[in-house]
């Protein structure tokens, strides 16, 4: 018996050092120790346990111990990695993110600057890999483990595989469960949480390599008595008042003839689903500012906090004398920055676990900015002071109907870190503002992390500018990257009035996501109060401008993914707007913000899907049916924009609307 349970002590190892590693990152990452997730954890990394040490039993002693301390230590290796990816990024990467490590290698001083900040973490993280070293010859049998040993242990798996399964069919099934997580969802940050790191990732590689896409659920909502509710009480569609023939921003399509001959199941749900979304109809906004040049910015961490009347004079200007939006959020999602610009550019949600803008570099994308005013013969060009190839531009950039530069491949600017804004301003400027009409797209890079003043260039460029503020050092370097963005905005107008164009030019510019570089205590820090996580750190400045407009104040929540469609409107542009996920911000649709973890604000209060509570407005009551349907309309969100993205879905029905145009002008002649 002595020697039976000797010959396991490597197996015991290996599960108490996954459970000892489990808790210590758990701890300073997303903080849920003790509960159930990491039961669930524990459950399913069992399973590596014992497949770990059947790897060790066929080797003796020495070369055992090796393998052991190889295998501990890449279990190590992953979560550390995870441990500084999460405290960059404020999320865990995705195998797919992993494929495409060599671009995150780019930031390698930043990467640094965080080991080095939790080297004594790392170093907890790896002390299993350390004892085994040390005191392996007493953990490790001399002997090889016989072979029944083996075939029982393959049972184990079996068995402990089947009670985590068996663990989750008996527990809560609710959005965002374990269960759900397990089978139906996808959520990086919720997964490590609900089922721990390990499982996470091996779901993830999965559902990598089979394909999969979730599926659209409708367990807590019967769709018949969800029509009666939503047509009863008006939801997003409003009935004219007014006698009058009413225009709708949408185009041609004949979705019952498409749904008549399609034969995929899928592609045909589709066309069922676009077909029942009632279209916003125009307004007296629509078309306010059609044959204007248009500047559309995605600026790098801008947030409310980079705007002050006396040091950032241009964005106070910008925020306060045109379209003020004082209920605007801009959420983060899976991919940090390149899924924001995603949702700016394109009014769509990334679909989680791939990198959708390089995704969507195949797809025929009708509705962003370029590519609409390309059609219209403008002048379409988009800069990035970064790498060229960084998060893949150089190949969704193009796609997006523009002429597309950065550093390497055209843009100029002085290599630093980060790069500045003004320089590419000054160096791009040129290249269109003669030539009416353009349109420019930017992503800029000047408010990126970290934010100090002994490894940002541009903060310390701008260190004087801050130095009397009474604020935190990382509070101070953060203005001081934003006050670079104000800049080159200053100077952005200053050559549009220089030119005379300054009046027939709209600016249209939000950030990529809230600073996530910043600790929570610099963020409350600067907003003078604690601030929410669940939606108050997300809110932010939409800036909507040109010369000369008049001021209008809106209150009414709006996002990120509204900005396309309210562009789109304002510029007079045919697009159809029951094939984006946002809406326009001026129409009278009622408001509905979505976040990635599938929680949600509407005119009537705030829905947290995490704890399931619906906070309401003042003097507000909330139907359950009320939280059912729009839980329901967020989910069908979040599942077309993946299909649209899966099945490049606007190529094969605008192919069809463009047959249709061109028979319509074939029968005219």
């Amino acid at each position: 018996m002595v020697k039976s349970s000797k010959n396991l002590t490597l197996l015991f190892y290996f599960l108490i050092s996954f459970i000892y590693i489990e808790i210590i990152f758990r701890n300073f990452t997303i903080g849920d120790i003790w509960t159930f997730g990491l039961i669930y954890s524990f459950i399913f990394m069992s399973t590596i346990g014992i497949i770990f040490f059947i790897i060790c039993s066929y080797f003796n002693g020495g070369v055992q111990k090796i393998i052991g301390v190889l295998l501990l230590t890449s279990i190590a290796f992953i979560y550390s990695s995870q441990l500084i990816y999460y405290k960059i990024f404020k999320t865990f990467y995705s195998l797919y993110s992993a494929s495409n490590a060599s671009q995150v290698l780019e930031f390698s001083k930043d990467i640094w600057s965080i080991t080095q900040n939790n080297l004594i973490l790392i170093f907890l993280l790896f002390i299993p890999s350390i004892m085994l070293i040390i005191f392996g010859n007493k953990i490790i049998p001399l002997k090889k483990v016989k072979w029944y040993y083996k075939t029982a242990l393959v049972g184990c798996i079996i068995i402990s595989h089947i009670i985590g399964i068996v663990t989750l069919f008996f527990s809560d099934k609710d959005q965002y469960s374990a269960y759900d997580l397990y089978f139906d969802s996808t959520s990086m940050n919720l997964s490590v949480s609900k089922l721990g790191l390990i499982t996470t990732m091996r779901l993830d590689l999965q559902r990598q390599l089979t394909g999969w896409s979730p599926e659209l659920k409708t367990d807590n909502i019967d769709i018949a008595e969800y029509s009666k509710y939503k047509a009863s009480k008006n939801i997003l569609k409003k009935e004219p008042t007014e006698q009058t023939k009413v225009e709708y921003n949408t185009m041609d399509i004949d979705f019952d003839g498409l749904i008549s001959t399609e034969s995929n199941k899928s592609i045909k749900e589709m066309h069922e689903y676009f077909n029942s979304i009632p279209p916003t109809p125009k307004n007296e906004y629509t078309g306010k500012f059609k044959g204007y040049n248009l500047i559309f910015i995605t600026a790098e961490s801008f947030s409310p906090y980079a705007v002050h009347e006396d040091l950032t004079p241009t964005l106070y200007k910008l925020v306060n004398e045109g379209y003020n939006f004082t209920n605007f959020y801009n959420p983060i999602w899976g991919v940090s920055t390149t899924d924001g610009e995603y949702v700016a550019c394109t009014g769509l949600i990334p679909k989680d676990g791939v990198w959708s803008f390089l995704k969507s570099s195949d797809n025929h994308l009708p509705f962003v900015m370029g590519n609409q005013l390309k059609n219209l013969g403008y002048k379409t060009v988009a800069y990035h002071n970064h790498s060229y190839k960084y998060y893949d531009r150089h190949l969704s950039h193009p796609n997006m109907g523009y002429e597309y530069k950065g550093i390497g491949n055209g843009l100029k600017v002085k290599k630093t870190w980060p790069e500045s804004d003004i320089e590419m301003m000054e160096k791009s400027i040129p290249e269109y503002i003669d030539n009416e009409p353009f349109h420019a797209y930017y992503m800029t890079v000047s408010g990126h992390m970290q934010y100090n003043f002994f490894g940002n260039y541009i903060a310390l460029k701008n260190k004087k500018l801050v130095d009397h503020l009474p604020y935190s050092t990382e509070a101070k370097a953060y203005i001081s990257t934003q006050i670079e963005l104000d800049k080159s905005l200053e100077y952005l107008l200053d050559k549009l009035e220089e030119k005379g164009v300054a009046d027939k030019t709209l600016i249209v510019l939000s950030s990529d996501h809230y600073p996530y570089g910043l600790n929570k205590e610099t963020i409350d820090e600067l907003a003078g109060h604690p601030v929410e996580e669940n939606f108050e750190i997300y809110k932010s400045p939409l800036i909507i401008y040109a010369k000369g407009m008049e001021q209008v104040t809106i209150d009414k929540p709006s996002s990120s993914l509204d900005i396309i469609p309210t562009v789109s409107n304002l510029l007079g542009l045919e697009y159809d707007s029951r094939l984006l996920m946002g809406r326009d911000i001026f129409s009278d649709f009622d408001p509905l913000v979505i976040f990635q973890n599938k929680s949600y604000i509407t005119n009537r209060g705030k829905y947290n899907s995490i704890t399931k509570e619906f906070i309401p407005n003042k003097d507000e009551v909330i139907e359950n049916e009320y939280i059912n349907m729009f839980s329901y309309i967020v989910n069908s969100k979040f599942y077309y924009s993946a299909k649209i993205l899966e099945t490049d879905y606007y190529n094969k029905i605008l192919d069809e609307y463009k047959k249709k145009i061109a028979q319509n002008s074939t029968g005219e002649e």
